[in-house]
């Protein structure tokens, strides 16, 4: 890789961002410079009122060969040579939000897991709203195999996803999956060939971003609030968030387009 190439790579497709870990020849692994680049990336289209969706995916054969292994070798020499705890501590959860500012994006984040996605890596993508993986891709939390409790959000994230049983499975035995198995559970929502990964996840992107602008974002909202409130809870907040909808212009154009029988063309106002 050129010294002067980005540790992320943005490109577009219309109202679709696409976002790269690019450090191919150490498969994307997280270093604190990659996950400072990637924190800065997502605060500059938090604002971004164009986006109606953004894609995650990996240069190279990988999506991400997880947290940089020098880094935490350093982590560890530092701290046997006492008196780190903290410094450490505050430095891995630090860790964490550069990564998973992902989660603050107001569109919905699909991720395109193209190869291995490992650790620290899947975690990324555990943090994504969608995830489509490729056939030969392996996955998996390894943090037991290398003395560590898992971090990033791991044991929160992928129990929500899997179940507990089988994220205990997974997290305690720091097993490897495959992409069709990775799908099977409920860790992806689709396994693909190779090739088509990228491409099938962008079309998905679309077809979000065809929809009401103003409506998925509320959308996106909703779903982050349901885990935590009950039912009559959601009912008020969705309630609420209809209101708020049905004052938008997208709402008139969508009720146009079904009467009209066409697709409808949202403006996000």
């Amino acid at each position: 890789m050129s010294e002067t190439a980005p540790l992320i790579d943005e490109t577009r497709e219309d109202e679709v961002v696409i976002l790269t870990f690019n450090d191919p020849p150490r498969r994307n692994a997280m270093t604190k410079a990659m996950g400072e680049a990637f924190r800065d990336k997502i605060a500059e289209l938090e604002g971004d009122t164009q986006m109606r969706a953004v894609v995650l995916t990996g240069s190279g054969t990988a999506f991400s060969a997880g947290g940089d292994l020098d880094m935490i070798s350093g982590l560890a020499d530092k701290a046997h040579a006492g008196n780190a705890r903290d410094e450490v501590r505050d430095f891995m959860r630090d860790f964490y939000g550069l990564f998973l500012s992902v989660r603050n994006l107001p569109v919905p984040t699909l991720a395109a897991i193209n190869g291995h996605a490992i650790g620290a890596g899947l975690c990324v993508a555990l943090g994504c709203d969608i995830r489509y993986i490729a056939h030969e891709s392996k996955v998996g939390l390894n943090f037991t195999k290398l003395g560590l409790h898992p971090g990033m959000g791991a044991s929160w994230t992928l129990p929500r996803l899997v179940g507990p049983a089988m994220a205990a499975e997974l997290m305690y035995t720091s097993r490897i999956v495959g992409g069709e198995e990775a799908a099977a559970i409920g860790l992806a929502n689709r396994c693909l060939p190779t090739e088509e990964v990228l491409p099938a996840t962008i079309a998905v992107a679309r077809e979000i971003a065809s929809c009401s602008p103003a409506a998925t974002r509320s959308l996106k909202k909703g779903l982050a609030h349901s885990p935590d409130v009950d039912l009559s809870s959601q009912l008020d907040f969705e309630a609420a968030e209809q209101a708020v909808c049905f004052e938008t212009d997208d709402m008139l154009e969508g009720i146009a387009a079904a009467k009209e029988r066409r697709a409808p063309k949202f403006v996000g106002s």
